[in-house]
């Protein structure tokens, strides 16, 4: 059950709103239909297909995903075209909010990124002191490397990297896919190549894999999501009300004891950054 005073606050807000004129989607409940614009990680790793049922049985109306990359999630919340954005780059979220376009960003979980590849290691990355040595050493062998190339925040992340390494990957050895987390994978899977990837996508996604994780520095690759709604203000015809119950719902004691508890093999794929371990799930 939802906790009380959530629950309170958000049927006050609720009684006697009905969807606004014109809107283009609702459902058979006559409540406005969410669209939630987000990264493909929140959706490859399963995390969204085991979250927003209980949301949904509660709110009663649907969220439609649109999962892509987290540059092309905040530009569909700038166009109107989403009612909130679940993304994963700090710094663009920041911009977001900062224009305007995005209003009320909370912290909801975190994982960190991976550099997978091949097992026998031809550029010896396992080796690396840090995230820019890993790179190098793959530049340097010149090792088949497969980029998202989709300006997401994964791609994003790895183009910080090069940088730290002083380099800018060219060459017949750098792939961009221009694809999602799941197709990258498998594309680098299928040439052995090295790729970065979430962790949250790369454990729903192992058992389909030859690729392995061979470096890891959860601090220094630390990959935080928030949620923003998209500011009524700008577009007026977005869904606020709905919006703001799933920000509520996603970073409530249940929203967060959902996310820690999911898991792939016992692994966790995500872990709760919005209410603290001992207070998930409480009710309190």
């Amino acid at each position: 059950m939802m906790m009380g005073g959530l629950a309170l606050m958000l049927s006050a807000l609720s009684c006697n709103e009905n969807p606004p004129a014109g809107s283009p989607e609702t459902d058979s409940g006559n409540r406005q239909v969410i669209r939630l614009a987000t990264t493909t990680s929140t959706e490859n790793s399963g995390l969204l297909e085991r979250l927003l049922p209980f949301f949904e049985q509660w709110w009663g109306a649907p969220v439609h995903v649109i999962a892509v990359g987290t540059g092309r999630a905040l530009n569909l919340g700038r166009n109107g075209d989403a009612d909130a954005v679940l993304v994963h780059d700090p710094a663009a979220e920041e911009a977001f909010v900062a224009e305007g376009y995005g209003i009320n960003r909370r912290l909801v979980m975190y994982n960190d990124f991976l550099l997978l590849g091949p097992k026998d290691d031809p550029a010896g990355i396992g080796q690396a002191s840090g995230p820019p040595d890993a790179l190098k050493r793959i530049a340097q062998a010149e090792s088949a490397f497969v980029s998202r190339g989709d300006n997401s925040a994964t791609h994003k992340r790895e183009m910080t990297l090069w940088k730290a390494a002083d380099l800018e990957p060219t060459g017949d050895w750098y792939l961009e896919a221009g694809q999602g987390m799941s197709a990258t994978l498998m594309m680098a899977d299928e040439r052995g190549a090295y790729c970065l990837s979430d962790r949250g996508t790369y454990l729903a996604m192992r058992g389909k894999l030859r690729l392995e994780p061979l470096f890891e520095d959860p601090e220094a690759l630390e990959n935080p999501y928030s949620i923003i709604a998209v500011n009524p203000a700008i577009h007026r015809d977005a869904n606020y009300l709905g919006a703001m119950a799933l920000v509520a719902w996603v970073t409530s004691p249940e929203g967060q004891k959902i996310i820690g508890d999911f898991r792939v093999d016992d692994a966790v794929l995500f872990h709760p950054l919005a209410v603290p371990p001992k207070q998930q799930g409480d009710g309190k």
